[in-house]
């Protein structure tokens, strides 16, 4: 090749790529709206599982796209593991529609359409042309690099040298290792089939040669997921497994087919003028076969992920988040990304009113029977209830800086206010445990009587945090009515206890000592309660901010 031919091939091999990029993100834009309810009416139906996961890949031109999405929505608890291998079965599908558009070959007609685009884009002010053009464009710079690359490797053909490698990709192990190895370094198994249709147009390789190549670009894919799930929780880790076993287990199985039966020579007998098709061919029959094959293997794949990536043991002191993942504000894809956010924030703030409800129990216990194991377990938990309040507080600050819409960043912000009176029960709870703490050590006992009111006060106030325990938004809309009568009644109950506790001051069945303790005592669950009504109303507050995304006026209702 001279170096007319090298820069050409450079040159094509950026319009290609750079095409692909402008249609994903055209038909991100034009559909990608849409993408987060799809998901939410996914059922645990395997058949509409694999037609959602192919659905959205074919609309947004990206099965890694597809996957990353998934491992995010597991992650944040929008989506259960057992659904999650449906999806990216139909996404595996759904990515070979790319080398099927490709195999149509209309290179002639790429300037038009490149030109077509860009006009739609320029002369008009509408964000749906906007994406059409976007996607049109994007479609004729990629055929008018597709011919670009497969022009200039022409001369590949007379290479004794480039042939002779060609010639080992025949060899399983090496076709396998080179494709994956490109498309892991590419990221994307689209742009990787494409190039190698490229290749097969200027006649350098044929089909045999490339199958194996194929074989391995579908695992290769599979590192954009592997990225995607780092810093993620252990089912996210999962998700990306199930990606990698779909793609290892299909190769096998294909390698073996294509070793014992002349299968590469069925595949060319299919259309034996055009080798891009075939390739595409290839790819589109190894996907669907192996979905076939593994659809009703499903929960064997996710038990197998289980055994690959099981629970840890004995992590229970480990400071960490259960559901935040800092990962999503830094992918280049943000499908669903506000909706992740929001579910991570809700799942994670009743992470932390659990170790809350614990310590505001703990504290009462501390009040019956001080031991200093408790009360130092009670520490560890407060640095814990601290430790997530700061990383609600990071959350929320990435959050919001993103390009959400309005309402998703009201419910943001939102949570990082449910953060903050939680971080304030547990400051109460710790204050109650300092003064059981001081009692204890200073040898002082409340009357029967008085432990007996602060009895029904802590349990008013866990009655008021057992409340805030939500399992999905449509819990919240009688919430606020439920925790103001608790409330109340703790108002109330204080103001009685008060009276009764000057009453015993003045018979002198008290001392003036216990009695400033037993005064703040009161006054700390008096807080709880307080607390717990803001909560109650944020929560409320969420829940119409949610209601208005999804255009639900009968939700939002007062």
């Amino acid at each position: 090749m001279e170096m007319s031919n090298v820069f050409a091939l450079l040159g094509g091999l950026a319009l290609f790529l750079y095409g692909m990029t402008m249609m994903s993100n055209g038909l991100e834009l034009a559909a990608g709206n849409k993408m987060k309810t799809i998901l939410e009416k996914l059922t645990t139906n395997r058949f509409l599982g694999v037609g959602v996961g192919a659905l959205i890949t074919a609309l947004i031109q990206s099965s890694s796209a597809t996957t990353v999405m998934t491992v995010g929505f597991v992650n944040a608890g929008l989506m259960k593991l057992e659904n999650a291998v449906w999806v990216i079965m139909g996404a595996n599908i759904g990515t070979t529609i790319t080398g099927q558009l490709i195999a149509l070959d209309i290179t002639a007609l790429a300037p038009v359409i490149a030109f077509v685009g860009v006009a739609l884009i320029a002369f008009f002010k509408s964000k749906r042309l906007d994406a059409i053009g976007t996607i049109a464009a994007g479609l004729g710079i990629l055929f008018m690099g597709m011919d670009m690359m497969s022009g200039a490797m022409v001369p590949l053909r007379s290479s004794p040298e480039f042939i002779s490698i060609v010639s080992n990709f025949e060899n399983p192990l090496i076709g396998i290792a080179v494709g994956a190895i490109f498309t892991a370094v590419i990221q994307s198994s689209s742009a990787s089939v494409g190039i190698l249709q490229a290749l097969a147009m200027s006649g350098v390789i044929t089909l045999p040669s490339a199958i194996y190549v194929l074989f391995g670009q579908n695992i290769g894919t599979c590192i954009t997921a592997v990225l995607a799930s780092i810093g993620t929780g252990r089912n996210a880790k999962r998700t990306t497994i199930l990606h990698l076993s779909f793609n290892i287990i299909g190769t096998l199985i294909f390698v073996f087919i294509s070793m014992v039966t002349p299968f590469a020579h069925w595949m060319q007998a299919l259309t034996p003028s055009n080798i891009p098709a075939q390739i595409a061919n290839v790819h589109t029959v190894f996907n669907i076969v192996t979905t076939l094959l593994l659809l009703p293997f499903g929960k064997q794949l996710v038990q197998l992920t289980y055994k690959i990536l099981p629970e840890k043991e004995g992590h229970e002191d480990r400071m960490d988040v259960k559901y935040l993942d800092f990962n999503i504000f830094t992918n280049d894809f943000h499908i669903g990304t506000s909706a992740i956010a929001n579910t991570q924030l809700f799942n994670e703030t009743q992470n932390m009113l659990d170790v809350a409800i614990d310590n505001v129990r703990r504290s009462f216990e501390l009040m019956i029977s001080y031991k200093d194991e408790k009360y130092e377990k009670l520490q560890k938990s407060e640095d814990y209830i601290n430790f997530l309040n700061k990383q609600i507080v990071d959350f929320t600050t990435n959050a919001i800086s993103n390009e959400f819409p309005l309402e998703g960043s009201q419910t943001i912000g939102l949570f990082l206010k449910v953060s903050a009176d939680l971080e304030r029960i547990g400051d109460h709870a710790v204050n109650i445990a300092n003064r059981a703490k001081l009692l204890h050590d200073e040898n002082r006992h409340f009357s029967d009587e008085a432990m007996d009111e602060i009895g029904i006060m802590s349990s008013l106030c866990t009655n008021i945090l057992d409340e805030l325990k939500i399992m999905k938004y449509d819990e919240f809309k009688n919430l606020v009515d439920k925790v103001d009568i608790i409330e109340e009644n703790i108002d109330k109950t204080n103001r009685e206890f008060n009276i009764n506790q000057l009453i015993r001051l003045k018979q002198k069945k008290c001392t003036t000592e216990n009695s400033v303790v037993y005064t703040k005592i009161l006054t700390d669950f008096e807080r709880i309660g307080d607390h717990g009504l803001n909560i109650a109303e944020s929560f409320y507050k969420i829940r119409k901010a949610v209601a208005a995304m999804k255009m639900k006026p009968e939700m939002i209702e007062e």
